[in-house]
């Protein structure tokens, strides 16, 4: 999600996911998947370098977080204490 203003100046956010193509008509125009279209206070280069941070903030979490133990140790024993509990 990125934040950007309405020409008025209200603020309001945007799912980076469904922009399918930003221009400058010389108003700069957020075309979304759905076909509506935004109008937005933003450069063409705002709404770019957001939309590239916005991406980046949700990859490098995933980048650094070490893999979760399993409670078990190993998926295989949780698997066979479900099976085993089935059959008391």
């Amino acid at each position: 999600m990125i934040r950007v203003h309405r020409l008025d100046g209200k603020e309001f956010v945007v799912n980076a996911d469904l922009i399918e193509t930003v221009e400058s008509t010389p108003d700069t125009v957020l075309s979304l998947v759905s076909g509506r279209k935004l109008v937005v206070a933003e450069s063409v280069d705002e709404v770019i370098e957001r939309v590239v941070a916005f991406n980046r903030s949700r990859a490098l979490p995933a980048r650094l977080e070490p893999p979760a133990p399993s409670p078990a140790g190993r998926a295989g024993a949780v698997v066979t204490r479900e099976r085993d509990a089935g059959r008391s």
